[in-house]
C-alpha cells in the first residue's frame, strides 16, 4: 500500500536511484547484480536500459545458472515485444534473447521446434541476422536429437555448419559446434565428427572458453568428441585427448565438466574402449557431486546416466542393482519430459540385458529387438547400432534356441552389411567378437579360436581396455 500510494514520477526516480547505487556501490559485481538493476530499471519505465541489464545478466548466468539466464532472456524479450513499432533497435532487440532461447532450449528441457523457431526464423530473415539464425538451428538440431529424430538431426546438422562457415566467424564455429558433432555422433557419421571436431580444436588455439555463449567449454569437449572419432576409426592419439579434455572440464562450468564425462565414459565403456575400473568410476560419482551441488538438472540427468551405464557394467550384483535403478529413474524422466529420447535405445537394452542377467530372456530379448530396429529406423547402425546389437545377439546366444542362433546370425550381417565410413575399427571389433560367439553356438572349435585369436590381437593392437578384458574371458 505504502508503495503504491507513492506518485508514479517519484516511484520511477527511487527505482533509478536504487539501480544506480547497486551498480556504484560494488561495481566489481556488477554482472552478478544485473538482473536486480535490470528490475529497478524496468520498474522505473527505462526499458532500453532495463533490455540491456537483463541480456547481460543472462549472459553471466548462462553457465553458473542456466534456470536464471533463460528468466533473463524471457523478460529481455518481453520488454522488445513492448517497445513501439517504430523504434529502430526493436527489431534486433527482440531477435537477441529469443536466439538465446532457442540456443540454450535443450539445457532447460524445452523444444525449439514450432512457433518459437518459425517466428525468429522470419525476424531474423528479414533483419538478415545469418547468425541469431545459425544459434537456433544449432539448438533446433539438439532438438530433433532429444527427441530421437535423428536421422533429421544429422540432416540439420549438415546445413546448419553450412551457414555458420559461410559466416566466417571463429568463435561461432567454435560455440555452436557441439549441437552438430552430438547429431552426427549419434548417426554414426565419425568422419564428419573427426573433422569438425578438429576443426574446433584448431579455431579455439587453447582457449578453453572460447564460444562459451551457450556451452562453458567448447574446447574441452571437443577433445572428447575428437577421442570418439579416433577410437572409432582406430586411430592413434585418442587416449591423450580423452586426458586433455577430462582434465580441461574440471576446471570448467558443472554442466561442461558432466558432457565431457558422459562423451567420454557414456560412449566408451559400453562400446568397449575403457574399462568401468574404479578410477573410472570415482571420476563419474564426482561428476555427479558436482552437477547436484550446481543445482543444474541438465548436467545432473546425465551425470546419472553415466554412472548407470558405468556401474552395469561391473562385476558385482550389488553395482549392477544401482546402475539398473540409476538407468531405470533416468529412462523415466526422459519420457516423462519428452526429452534426450535419442539416448533411450541404448538405455532401454542395457536394462533388457540386467533382465536377461536375472534370467528373464524372454521379457529382455524383444525390448532389444525394439532398440535395435528403433536405430536401424533412425540410420544409427553403425555406432550405437553395433553395440545394441553386440548386446542382442550376445543375450540370444545366451538363450541358446536353435531359433536365436539364426537370429543372431542374420543380425550379426545386417551389422557387417550396413554401410559406413571406411576403416571403422568399432565395428570390426564387434563383428569379430559376435562371429567368435556364434562360431562357439555352432560348435565350430576351429572359427571360434580363429576369431578369438583375431580379437584379441586387435583389441590389444587398439588399445581398447574393455575388448582386451572381454577377450581375455574368452576360453
Amino acid at each position: 500500500m505504502a508503495y503504491e500510494s507513492q506518485l508514479k514520477s517519484d516511484r520511477a526516480q527511487v527505482h533509478r536511484r536504487l539501480a544506480a547505487a547497486i551498480e556504484a556501490r560494488e561495481p566489481d559485481s556488477a554482472d552478478a547484480n544485473a538482473a536486480l538493476i535490470a528490475e529497478h530499471l524496468e520498474a522505473a519505465g527505462d526499458l532500453h536500459a532495463a533490455y540491456g541489464w537483463h541480456m547481460r545478466a543472462a549472459t553471466w548466468a548462462t553457465n553458473r545458472d542456466i534456470a536464471a539466464a533463460r528468466l533473463s532472456w524471457e523478460r529481455a524479450t518481453k520488454i522488445a515485444d513492448a517497445l513501439p513499432a517504430d523504434d529502430p533497435h526493436r527489431a534486433a532487440m527482440r531477435i537477441a534473447p529469443r536466439t538465446m532461447l532457442c540456443g540454450i532450449a535443450w539445457r532447460v528441457h524445452e523444444h525449439v521446434a514450432g512457433e518459437r523457431f518459425e517466428e525468429l526464423r522470419e525476424l531474423c530473415t528479414a533483419a538478415g541476422d545469418k547468425a541469431s539464425l545459425a544459434i537456433a538451428t544449432a539448438g533446433l538440431v539438439i532438438d530433433h536429437a532429444f527427441q530421437g529424430r535423428i536421422r533429421e538431426a544429422s540432416q540439420l546438422a549438415s546445413e546448419a555448419m553450412a551457414l555458420i562457415e559461410s559466416i566466417g566467424d571463429p568463435t561461432l564455429m567454435v560455440g555452436l559446434s557441439l549441437a552438430a558433432i552430438y547429431a552426427k555422433m549419434l548417426s554414426g557419421e565419425v568422419c564428419d565428427v573427426l573433422r569438425w571436431s578438429q576443426r574446433v580444436i584448431d579455431l579455439a588455439d587453447g582457449d578453453p572458453s572460447k564460444g562459451n555463449f551457450i556451452f562453458g567449454s567448447p574446447l574441452a569437449l571437443a577433445f572428447a568428441t575428437r577421442a570418439f572419432a579416433r577410437y572409432c576409426l582406430g586411430r592413434p592419439g585418442w587416449g591423450d585427448d580423452l586426458r586433455h579434455g577430462l582434465a580441461m572440464a574440471r576446471s570448467a562450468d558443472p554442466a561442461s565438466y558432466a558432457t565431457v564425462v558422459g562423451y567420454v565414459y557414456n560412449a566408451a565403456i559400453p562400446a568397449g574402449v575403457l574399462s568401468p575400473e574404479d578410477r573410472a568410476v570415482r571420476e563419474i560419482e564426482d561428476a555427479v557431486q558436482v552437477a547436484e551441488r550446481s543445482g543444474d538438472d541438465f548436467a545432473l540427468t546425465l551425470a546419472r546416466m553415466t554412472l548407470g551405464h558405468a556401474l552395469v557394467h561391473r562385476h558385482t550384483c550389488a553395482e549392477r542393482d544401482r546402475g539398473q535403478k540409476l538407468l531405470n529413474e533416468v529412462s523415466d524422466m526422459f519420457l516423462r519430459r519428452g526429452q534426450n529420447l535419442g539416448e533411450l535405445p541404448m538405455i532401454n537394452g542395457y536394462l533388457a540385458r540386467e533382465r536377461a542377467r536375472r534370467g528373464d530372456h524372454d521379457g529382455a530379448i524383444p525390448l532389444m529387438r525394439a532398440a535395435v530396429d528403433h536405430l536401424s529406423r533412425e540410420g544409427c547402425v553403425l555406432m550405437l547400432g553395433t553395440v545394441a546389437t553386440g548386446v542382442l545377439v550376445e543375450t540370444l546366444l545366451d538363450r541358446g534356441a536353435e531359433s536365436d542362433v539364426a537370429e543372431a546370425e542374420a543380425a550379426i550381417e545386417r551389422s557387417a552389411a550396413a554401410p559406413s565410413d571406411d576403416g571403422l575399427a568399432m565395428r570390426d571389433i564387434w563383428l569379430l567378437r559376435l562371429r567368435a560367439l556364434l562360431a562357439r553356438a555352432h560348435g565350430d572349435a576351429a572359427a571360434y579360436a580363429d576369431f578369438r585369436d583375431r580379437y584379441r590381437a586387435m583389441a590389444t593392437e587398439l588399445g581398447y581396455e574393455g575388448h582386451i578384458a572381454w577377450a581375455e574371458a574368452m576360453p
